[in-house]
């Protein structure tokens, strides 16, 4: 059940938040970085 709600939350952050790959890292804001760990967590735990 987590791996299935993950898989759901990450299809629905691809849809709603913006994609920051195209950014330089170092150029973020905290609330771009913050988006990013986000995104980041919810996609390692959608995988495993």
């Amino acid at each position: 059940m987590k791996k299935s709600f993950f898989r759901l939350l990450n299809g629905l952050n691809k849809k709603v938040l913006p994609k920051l790959s195209d950014k330089d890292p170092s150029t973020l804001t905290k609330l771009e970085k913050g988006i990013l760990a986000y995104r980041y967590f919810v996609l390692v735990n959608s995988m495993e």
